[in-house]
């Protein structure tokens, strides 16, 4: 038999930091690093440092471990020692307008090139125009001009000749020349041609048509000098433009030769300006025009395409890259190409790209939420998109869903060099591991995020380096030592384990800012051990409004609980309710039934569809114990009822398993059980008792609903003892139990406990097949037997109805 009686000692572990070499937080350094996550700390150095395809990192962990705060510290501690990464940019494609280019320059370098562009276009538009003014340029032109005029002056005087010698005039019209017929140097008229005879109009007509051939001849010759004086000014225009600005040019040349992208655009650049001088040159007459304002509209788009979108900028950047995405919409994290209407159209250009947070990210490392990213529209499948094919290519989403036919650019795909760092639950985590293909083979590194530490002085030091550090970052007041254990055993309530801390740090933070907000109520310029009591306190008065009903309708008998003598067949068990933000232990009666016949053990809360598959597993178990208990020596022909009363809500967990177990032996062997005792442990099918969860709020539950009506000092609770490490109770409990007002018992075995509630010895099994007389375990066999015995005669006697039964409650 192993029953101990737990001290107060033992109920609550203390930190003492009396002899810790700090008075207040303010002379601890701050933390720097991580508490008590070597594993996971360990894989996401290593996965930073492997720079290989697929080897991005998932951190899984429950909320509040502070997965993203030391993603967010460490990525940045290590991306400060790697060079900054390139500048992108996207410029117009001269030879594909519908597919923008992408250049790249070193940090920085893109920015200057971006304002270098700016200046050559303000440059170009100064100095083209005064080329094209100089008395120079008019001579060349006038030349040129002269000589087509001469020339056509030539030819026309040749067909005018032509045309008299064939008696006839010419006359210009839009059409070409028409032919006049002469007679004596007059031009004839229609009723003079009437008068002619036919065969001077047939003459004619012959004249005529060798003048319309001769003329066609000529008027082509005219033509091909046009054109010809057209190549000519064209020349001549090439030829100032590119005097006028081939130096500017090749002094961006020269800037960029090592960079053979930048330097064959610079090129086209310069070609498509040469051939679309006319832009840059002023025109009076354009002026002049009332539809002079839709020319300049036209203008402003024309000199659009020779600017350039500084798409992702790092010259303010140190080291390589952190970007933490809030939002990963589609957008957010490809980028978009954006519309703006002109006229009632909708119209695009390259300048209109906007980065998304991958083009920001790129050559550095992209923190993500990845529930935030699993429940954006394609945000994931982009996101492996990318990290498969290791480029960015700004898509429009509604093209994937075939929603809008919209004609749109087609912006040239970006190499990455991204490390992708998500951050998620560990569901999300399996979840994907097993449904996605691509997952496994994408973010091959797993971080997991314990929530729990081992209790050591390094680690409660660490805590105060902790404390510090928040205290200086959020600029609260420092903590005395006092205060500081204080902290230290509020982890390890958290944690349920007396050699363990919790890593849940955002409540131990939120506990950090009530302590400052109460020191701060009551003037206090350094926070002590009564501040953080008293922000423990308001938290739990907060949330602990059903509790205290529950207490209430216990002290009025609403809710039935007896918390003194014995009872055949009722126990008091105890479980959690958890409500989210707050979870407290709750007393219920549990009731047993039991008389002959052969369904075994029924479950009410089960046949009323209130029990959970956790709960239903435990009363199986309960089928087994008495099976070997008592099977294996007399036929079990009985049927027992269990039932939580006053439970009208769902019951799961098997950690009331005991105490139904105890309810159900108490009613078969008809011996009463304490009822100040109330008992929680689930047990397995040898009779050994097992521990459960929460059993520090159960413990507090019942001592408050004792509270209620008294302490009497006999009142306790019957805890596994494998629990008793998992003791850190309020110190209104450890203060009644230090003045023997309240017990707490640990056992391991069904008998140890029995023996509590029974005050009887349970027996040791003799070698006839029975228990030790009047032990408990042998009035259980002995009401067994009676069964059978009951059975055996009506088999007997084969009364005609079934009604002839013995029971015990």
């Amino acid at each position: 038999m192993t029953i101990e009686h737990l001290s107060s000692m033992e109920i609550r572990l203390s930190c003492n930091l009396d002899d810790a070499n700090f008075e207040t937080t303010a002379d601890v350094p701050p933390l720097e690093g991580m508490i008590g996550q070597e594993r996971a700390v360990r894989a996401t150095d290593f996965g930073l440092r492997i720079k290989r395809p697929g080897y991005n990192i998932f951190m899984t962990g429950l909320t509040g471990t502070g997965k993203l705060s030391y993603a967010q510290s460490i990525v940045e501690k290590i991306s400060a020692d790697e060079p900054a990464p390139d500048d992108w940019m996207y410029v117009y494609n001269f030879e594909h307008p519908g597919e923008p280019l992408a250049l790249n320059l070193p940090a920085g370098i893109g920015a200057d090139f971006c304002h270098q562009v700016e200046d050559l276009v303000e440059d170009l538009k100064e100095i083209i125009p005064k080329a094209f003014d100089g008395e120079d340029y008019e001579s060349q032109k006038s030349v040129h001009v002269k000589e087509f005029q001469d020339a056509r002056s030539e030819l026309l005087e040749e067909l005018n000749k032509v045309a008299q010698d064939k008696g006839f005039a010419l006359k210009r019209t839009s059409s070409g020349f028409v032919t006049i017929p002469l007679k004596d140097g007059e031009q004839i008229g229609e009723e003079d041609y009437d008068k002619l005879d036919q065969e001077t109009k047939d003459e004619l007509e012959k004249n005529s048509n060798d003048v319309q051939i001769k003329a066609m001849e000529i008027m082509r010759k005219v033509q091909k000098l046009e054109k010809e004086l057209k190549e000519k000014l064209k020349e001549l225009d090439q030829e100032f433009g590119m005097a006028a600005v081939g130096h500017l040019f090749n002094e961006l040349l020269d800037d960029y030769y090592q960079y053979p992208e930048v330097k064959k655009y610079l090129e086209a650049f310069q070609e498509d300006v040469l051939s679309n001088l006319s832009d840059f040159r002023s025109d009076e007459e354009d002026q002049q025009n009332p539809m002079s304002w839709l020319r300049q509209q036209g203008h402003e788009q024309s000199e659009r395409r020779y600017t350039v979108n500084l798409l992702v900028d790092n010259r303010e950047t140190d080291g390589a890259p952190m970007v933490y995405e809030t939002n990963p919409s589609y957008y957010n994290l490809l980028g978009r190409v954006e519309y703006e209407n002109r006229f009632g159209t909708v119209t695009t250009d390259f300048s209109m790209i906007k980065a998304g947070a991958l083009h920001r990210a790129n050559g550095g490392y992209l923190i993500l939420q990845a529930r935030d990213v699993l429940t954006s529209i394609q945000s994931w499948e982009v996101l492996k998109r990318v990290l498969r094919t290791s480029e960015i290519r700004i898509e429009n989403i509604s093209e994937h869903f075939g929603l809008v036919a919209m004609s749109t650019l087609r912006p040239q795909p970006i190499p990455i060099d991204v490390k992708v760092v998500m951050i998620g639950n560990p569901f999300i985590y399996f979840l994907l591991y097993h449904y996605d293909e691509d997952f496994r083979k994408l973010f091959k590194i797993k971080a997991d995020f314990d929530i729990e530490m081992e209790r050591q002085d390094n680690h409660v030091t660490k805590m105060a380096s902790f404390i510090s550090f928040h205290c200086n970052s959020q600029n609260l007041r420092h903590f005395n030592r006092a205060a500081v254990a204080e902290i230290v055993e509020y982890s390890t309530r958290l944690a349920e384990k007396q050699d363990k801390l919790s890593t849940r740090f955002n409540e131990i933070v939120d506990l950090l800012f009530e302590a400052d907000a109460w020191a701060e109520i009551e003037g206090a310029d350094l926070i002590g051990r009564e501040h953080v009591e008293k922000a423990l306190e308001e938290m739990v008065y907060r949330s602990n409004k059903y509790e205290q009903r529950i207490v209430d309708s216990i002290k009025e008998g609403e809710i039935l609980l007896d918390l003194e003598g014995e009872k055949v067949g009722q126990i008091n068990a105890l479980s959690v309710i958890d409500q989210g933000d707050y979870r407290f232990g709750r007393p219920s009666r549990i009731t047993a039934s039991t008389y002959l016949g052969r369904k075994g053990i029924i479950n009410i809360e089960r046949e009323s569809e209130l029990s959970g598959r956790l709960h239903s597993k435990g009363i199986m178990i309960l089928n087994g114990y008495l099976g070997s208990k008592y099977g294996t020596l007399v036929p079990l022909n009985l049927t027992a009822s269990l039932c939580f009363e006053q439970s009208y809500g769902g019951v799961d967990g098997d950690s009331a398993s005991a105490a139904e177990l105890y309810a159900l032996l108490s009613s078969l062997a008809e011996v009463p059980l304490r009822q100040d005792l109330a008992v929680t442990g689930s047990i397995n099918q040898k009779g050994e008792i097992q521990p459960v969860g929460g059993v520090s709020a159960k413990i507090e539950g019942f001592f408050m609903a004792c509270k209620s009506k008294g302490l009497t000092g006999k009142q306790g609770v019957i805890i596994p003892g494998k629990n008793k490490k998992s003791l850190m109770l309020k110190k209104e409990v450890v203060e009644a139990v230090k003045k023997g007002l309240f017990n707490i018992y640990c056992i391991d075995s069904v008998d140890d406990g029995m023996e509590l509630l029974s005050g009887l010895k349970p027996g040791r099994l003799t070698k006839k097949g029975t228990f030790s007389k009047g032990s408990f375990n042998q009035k259980v066999l002995s009401k067994v037997q009676h069964f059978n015995e009951i059975m055996l005669k009506e088999k007997g006697s084969e009364p005609a109805d079934g009604n002839k039964r013995g029971s015990s409650k």
